[in-house]
């Protein structure tokens, strides 16, 4: 179905070159318009969990994906104040097929990018959309800086302030959930671990796991407050502010701090997910479709799902039939996903007693039944799309 026809994709993020580079595998006119003047993505850390790693698999990027990644050996969970271990989540006891790699987000969009051209896409820079309008007919897309340019098939893959979303459902204002979380990296020590650590408090958690070989430390700091804050990647913030909202902390979080010059600051907004995903030859994925807070790392790997599902569809069916199947088959996954990811934005920051009896437990477990702390996420990490056809 989608063999010589024109798609464009707007946004040049993970769900965009991953979707461009499937469709333009299977014979489609890709084009992506990116607004940046480059591609690249300011210096952050990220996860692809097994079933976001089952995708790139798949489209053969196994072996660029362990160039450029850390695989995670585990998750650890430290109570914040004392540094002490609460819970162990052993990595290495997943399937040896199933990996969870740390990858730097530069380096992803790149290796994206790269399998995206390769596969015949084409990628257009400097593109600064204005808006896009929808009607019986094709797509319309408005430029600042050129006439506006109808396409028989869009699909949004242009974040959380996507123009495609707005164009299909309107605008809807995001609920502020009083938390900000800064980002940073930091050179890492020689011989850090190959996992993550998450140092849990009350009222704020804080993240890190290596990147780049083991040279790089990221770091994503999360605290709740009623102080508003922009929903942005691009923000800084004083150095000074987090290391004053986390010098309660274990001296290995505050030795980390010390070291961050110039964090990104962004406050954490709770999105709906869209009601409707498609609409007159438009489509929208990932965030655009069904943006998350960053509690369970699956961000980038719901993108990796959406694509392939959406390019497995659109293989198999019309444009509005495959739209169509695609919503069904993602709408109750995402928002399984999304649900736990904001039940951990409550568990990760417990006070008073419901701490003491969380970390009890995850102990308890941690000690006598380690496997039953991975088996929580089977239903998470086990997914594969990849098994899915048309």
């Amino acid at each position: 179905m989608v063999q010589d026809q024109e798609i464009t994709v707007l946004g040049a993020g993970v769900a965009g070159l991953t979707v461009a580079c499937l469709l333009a595998r299977r014979g489609a006119k890709v084009v992506v318009l990116e607004q940046a003047p480059v591609i690249k993505e300011i210096g952050a850390g990220l996860q692809v969990s097994p079933n976001g790693a089952r995708v790139l698999h798949a489209m053969g990027l196994a072996d660029k994906l362990a160039e450029t990644s850390i695989r995670a050996d585990a998750i650890q969970l430290f109570h914040g104040e004392s540094g002490d271990r609460v819970a162990r989540l052993d990595l290495g006891r997943l399937r040896p097929s199933d990996e969870y790699r740390f990858v730097h987000r530069a380096d992803l969009i790149t290796l994206l990018a790269d399998a995206a051209r390769a596969a015949g896409a084409e990628i257009r820079l400097n593109q600064h959309v204005t808006d896009v309008r929808l009607s019986d007919k094709n797509p319309q897309i408005h430029f600042t800086d050129s006439d506006p340019r109808e396409v028989p098939i869009l699909i949004g893959a242009d974040g959380l302030h996507s123009k495609v979303r707005i164009a299909l459902n309107g605008a809807v204002a995001p609920f502020f959930t009083h938390q900000v979380a800064w980002r940073a990296t930091i050179p890492a020590q020689y011989g850090i671990a190959s996992e993550a650590g998450v140092y849990l408090g009350q009222g704020k958690h804080l993240v890190t796991y290596p990147l780049r070989g083991g040279t790089l430390r990221n770091v994503i700091a999360v605290e709740e407050r009623r102080r508003w804050a922009e929903e942005s990647w691009s923000l800084t913030d004083d150095p000074m502010t987090l290391r004053v909202a986390f010098q309660d902390f274990a001296p290995e979080v505050r030795a980390w701090l010390d070291q961050i010059e110039s964090p990104n600051l962004w406050g954490l907004f709770r999105h709906p997910v869209a009601a409707r995903w498609s609409r007159n030859g438009a489509a929208i994925l990932g965030d655009a479709a069904h943006p998350t807070l960053p509690f369970l790392a699956q961000g980038a790997n719901l993108a990796f799902e959406d694509a392939w599902v959406m390019a497995e569809c659109l293989m198999a069916l019309p444009a509005p039939e495959a739209f169509a199947k695609y919503q069904s088959l993602r709408e109750t996954r995402v928002k399984k996903v999304i649900d736990a990811a904001n039940a951990n934005a409550r568990n990760f920051h417990l006070s008073g007693v419901s701490r003491s009896v969380a970390h009890l437990g995850l102990r308890a477990v941690s000690s006598l039944a380690p496997e039953r702390l991975l088996s929580r996420f089977d239903w998470l990490y086990g997914h594969d799309v990849t098994s899915f056809s048309a």
